[in-house]
């Protein structure tokens, strides 16, 4: 599975992506930040405020409880603002 990491979740990761292979009991959204959160220190804090981050998956905007099993790409970014 490749992990991405936009704009201010890439700056303070310092890392735009990674390759990851969660363990089978990793099944939505949120079991994979809690598992890279318990891997990772910097991921921990970097996901500290998970009510703002958003997430997709496959290139889909999904929540926190969908799924992630046999997903490619997960993405995880900030909200973001028009102008």
């Amino acid at each position: 599975m490749r992990i991405l990491y936009f704009a201010s979740l890439r700056e303070r990761l310092n890392k735009g992506e990674e390759e990851v292979t969660p363990p089978t009991s990793v099944a939505t959204v949120s079991d994979l930040m809690d598992w890279l959160a318990a891997n990772d220190e910097a991921t921990a804090l970097a996901f500290e405020r998970r009510d703002v981050i958003r997430t997709a998956v496959d290139a889909r905007i999904v929540g926190p409880a969908a799924p992630v099993r046999n997903a490619a790409v997960v993405a995880f970014f900030p909200p973001m603002t028009g102008g």
